[in-house]
């Protein structure tokens, strides 16, 4: 099946076969065989400490609940994929100890499922194509919902053109696709942040699910992979709450359920409040490993940044999973200190 040129298989993404969600700040188990979740790491850069600490957290749950762990990259993200970062990554993560159920799933080598999921969208007019750049979306969206720097897409497409093909042909530019959203408010019933609400129409209007590029965006490949995956319970970076909420509105267009459990953890910023970045200086897990940071002075580290010991310290892998309670994990971001760093040299 093809639209205009798009390759796209039939069907839909297999529903997950498992888990159950809950109401935000309680913390209902299911049967332990019966959740699953992933580490999902893109390959746009180098693991920092971070993004590590997030993965720790998840990895930390999963081993206290008996939780299964996929490994997922997340390498669809084009030109900004480094080469053999991905590896370097899962290189760092079985250093610090953390494992994994085989194999690993890389997003670029198979396509079909994205596809499928394009096709069911367009198929029920849920989907349309857009040839507007990101300047055209900033200009057009000038924007009557722009809020803190937030801008909602004004759906200038939508409607305009019948195919991809028919939008290319007018406007000479490649079309991608974009998801139809309407007013009102998706709850997503976080287990760490708590019940957060968003209204789609506001925070960024119709969204990217394919590129021009004829590459998944990250809203629909997180979708279509967790589902086939039977993934069930996602921890990750608060920043990503509200693509919660799109995810949730896809799975709903897409027929897919149950919602997956969501638990979002504060980031970790630097002294000037910003999310950890190269401005910070380098705060990446290859670096401190280099100057001689041994596995157990990192974990010692995110354990205190987790409110699994008072302060730094060195400690195993075994002792961090005994120590660790979700309850005493941090609710406002952790700051990246000098003394952090001092810590993590040794000094």
């Amino acid at each position: 099946m093809h639209y205009n040129g798009w390759p796209v298989a039939q069907g839909r993404p297999d529903p997950p076969r498992r888990g159950s969600n809950g109401s935000a700040g309680s913390e209902p188990e299911t049967p332990m065989s019966e959740t699953t979740t992933r580490l999902a790491p893109s390959p746009t850069g180098a693991l920092h400490l971070g993004n590590l600490r997030t993965f720790l957290v998840n990895y930390l749950l999963a081993r206290q609940r008996g939780w299964k762990v996929l490994m997922r990259i997340e390498d669809i993200d084009g030109p900004r994929v480094k080469p053999d970062a991905a590896e370097a990554m899962l290189a760092e993560l079985k250093w610090l100890g953390l494992d994994w159920s085989e194999p690993v799933k890389w997003q670029l080598r198979d396509m079909s499922a994205y596809e499928s999921a394009l096709g069911r969208l367009v198929a029920l007019g849920a989907a349309y194509p857009c040839v507007c750049s990101r300047k055209d979306v900033l200009t057009a969206a000038g924007a009557p919902h722009a809020e803190d720097g937030v801008f909602a897409y004004p759906g200038t497409c939508r409607g305009l053109y019948a195919s991809a093909e028919e939008a290319l042909a007018r406007t000479g530019r490649p079309a991608a696709w974009r998801v139809k959203v309407e007013a009102g408010a998706i709850e997503v019933a976080d287990r760490f942040a708590g019940a957060r609400e968003f209204d789609l129409t506001r925070t960024c209007g119709d969204f990217v699910i394919y590129r021009s590029q004829r590459l998944p965006a990250y809203q629909l490949a997180v979708v279509v992979d967790d589902a086939e995956a039977g993934v069930d319970a996602i921890v990750r970076g608060d920043d990503l709450l509200e693509s919660a909420a799109r995810q949730i509105h896809l799975r709903r267009l897409l027929d897919i359920g149950p919602e997956p459990a969501y638990w979002h953890l504060p980031l970790v910023v630097g002294p000037d409040g910003r999310r950890l970045a190269k401005r910070h200086g380098d705060t990446r897990l290859a670096y401190y490993h280099g100057i001689g940071a041994t596995p157990q002075r990192i974990l010692g580290l995110l354990a205190a940044w987790s409110g699994a010991i008072e302060s730094p310290r060195e400690i195993s892998l075994e002792e961090m999973i005994e120590r660790f309670d979700l309850a005493r994990m941090p609710a406002a971001p952790t700051v990246f200190t000098d003394a952090d760093d001092r810590f993590l040299r040794g000094k």
